[in-house]
C-alpha cells in the first residue's frame, strides 16, 4: 500500500552534470525528481509541490544552500521537509556543523558514496510514505468519525419520527373509536328502541311522520359514518398521489348557496346564524365535489368553535383568483396552532368543544392546492377566525386543475 503513495524529490544544484547525476543515482518509477539550477528556482519549486526530501547543494551563486534551507524552515509549508546538504568543499570547513543548525537532518560530502546515498533517500522515502498514510489514515478515521454522527443524527431523528409516528397513530385510533362510536350508538339505541316498541307490539311509535323522523336521524348517522371513512381514505390517496381532481366548469355562488341549505338543520343544532354575501356569479373550472368539500370542512369548524356567535360567508372574485371567505366569531386560534391545524390529526381544542378526526384542514389544504390555489387563516385568540379560500380563474376556459 505504501508504495502506491508517489514520493516527490528536490535536488538543488548549480551545475547541470551534477543534477543530472543525482537524478539517475535516486529516479525510481514510484518517485519523481524534481531539478533546480538555483535557491530562486527551487523555492518555486517548494510552493507548488510536496516534497518528501530535498538535497541541497551548499556552493550556489547568489543564494546558497545554508540560506535556502533557513527560508525553508522559515515557511509553514516547507518547514518538516527533510533537508541533506551536499558539499564538495573539505570537512575542515566544517560545513556541516553550519548545515545541521541550518536545519538539516544529514550532510554529504563530494565525491558522494553511492551506496549512502540510495540508503538515505530510501529512509526518508519511506518516512514520507509512512506518514502520508498514517496521514490518510487518520482522514479517513475521521471521515468515518463524521459519517458515524451524521448516520447516528439521522438515526436518532428517524427514532423521534417513529415515536411521533406511533404516537399519532395511538391518539388518531383513539379519536376515530371515539368519532365513530357517536353515530353507531345513535344507530344502535335507534335499533334497541324499535326493537322494544316492535316486541310490545306499539304501532303508534311507527306513524308516517315518525317514520320519516326515524329514516332523517338514521340518515344523519350513516353520513356521519360516511364521512369520516371517507376522510381517511382521502389521507391514504393523499399519501399516495392519487387524490383526484376532476374540473368541470360551475358557478361557486350557487355551489355555496345550495351547500347552506344542505346545512340548515346544523346550523339550527348549532344555535347560530350564518349570512351569505355574494354580489355576482364566480365561475371557474374546479372539481365541485372537492371543493364542496373544503367549504364544508369550514363551516363544520365554524358551526363547532364559533361559540354560537353569527358565521358570515362571502364569496367574491379577486383579480384572477375566486375567494370564499367563511368567518365566525368563536375561541380563535392562537399564532402557533395557525401553524399547526393544517397537519393531520391536529384541532383546536377547547373545553367545551373536541371532536373529528383532525383531517379536515389537511384534506382541505391538500385539495385547494391540488387545483393551484391556497387557503389561509387569519384569527386572534377570543376574536373568532376567518378562513380564505383562493382559488386561481382562467379565462381562456381551460381547466384550472388537472386529474392525477
Amino acid at each position: 500500500m505504501l508504495s502506491n503513495i508517489q514520493a516527490k524529490l528536490l535536488i538543488v544544484d548549480d551545475l547541470p552534470e551534477n543534477l543530472l547525476a543525482l537524478e539517475a543515482l535516486i529516479k525510481r518509477e514510484d518517485r519523481t525528481v524534481y531539478k533546480a539550477l538555483s535557491a530562486d528556482e527551487a523555492l518555486s519549486l517548494l510552493l507548488q509541490h510536496e516534497f518528501a526530501m530535498a538535497i541541497l547543494d551548499v556552493q550556489m551563486p547568489g543564494m546558497n544552500g545554508f540560506e535556502l534551507a533557513e527560508l525553508m524552515r522559515g515557511t509553514e509549508k516547507t518547514k518538516n521537509i527533510p533537508i541533506i546538504f551536499v558539499s564538495a568543499a573539505g570537512r575542515e570547513l566544517n560545513y556541516a556543523f553550519k548545515g545541521y543548525e541550518s536545519g538539516a537532518v544529514d550532510f554529504l560530502h563530494k565525491p558522494l558514496d553511492i551506496h549512502a546515498v540510495k540508503s538515505k533517500v530510501n529512509v526518508f522515502v519511506d518516512l514520507f510514505r509512512q506518514s502520508k498514510a498514517m496521514k490518510q489514515q487518520v482522514e479517513a478515521l475521521e471521515q468515518a468519525r463524521r459519517e458515524q454522527e451524521a448516520l447516528l443524527q439521522q438515526l436518532q431523528s428517524t427514532q423521534l419520527e417513529l415515536e411521533q409516528a406511533v404516537r399519532m397513530r395511538d391518539d388518531f385510533m383513539s379519536i376515530v373509536a371515539h368519532e365513530v362510536r357517536t353515530p353507531l350508538n345513535g344507530l344502535i339505541l335507534e335499533t334497541q328502541l324499535r326493537k322494544m316498541h316492535l316486541a310490545r307490539d306499539n304501532a303508534a311509535a311507527f306513524t308516517l311522520d315518525k317514520m320519516h323522523a326515524m329514516v332523517d336521524r338514521d340518515e344523519r348517522q350513516i353520513k356521519s359514518l360516511i364521512r369520516l371513512i371517507e376522510d381517511m381514505l382521502d389521507v391514504s390517496r393523499i399519501r399516495t398521489g392519487k387524490l383526484s381532481i376532476r374540473p368541470s366548469r360551475f358557478d361557486l355562488v350557487q355551489l355555496v348557496s345550495h351547500l347552506l341549505q344542505n346545512f340548515a338543520q346544523q346550523i339550527e343544532a348549532a344555535e347560530t346564524e350564518v349570512s351569505f354575501t355574494a354580489t355576482e356569479p364566480v365561475e371557474g373550472h374546479w372539481d365541485e365535489f372537492r371543493i364542496e368539500q373544503v367549504i364544508s370542512n369550514l363551516l363544520t369548524n365554524a358551526l363547532r368553535y364559533g361559540g354560537r356567535s353569527p358565521i358570515q360567508v362571502r364569496v367574491y372574485r379577486e383579480g384572477n383568483e375566486a375567494r370564499v371567505e367563511v368567518q365566525d366569531r368563536g375561541i380563535g386560534i392562537s399564532a402557533e396552532n395557525q401553524k399547526r391545524i393544517f397537519q393531520q390529526f391536529e384541532r383546536v381544542s377547547a373545553k367545551t368543544v373536541v371532536a373529528g378526526l383532525g383531517l379536515g384542514l389537511f384534506i382541505s389544504e391538500q385539495i385547494v392546492a391540488a387545483h393551484g390555489g391556497s387557503i389561509v387563516v387569519e384569527s386572534e385568540i377570543n376574536e373568532g377566525a376567518l378562513f380564505r379560500v383562493c382559488l386561481p380563474i382562467q379565462e381562456n376556459g381551460k381547466s384550472d386543475a388537472t386529474s392525477e
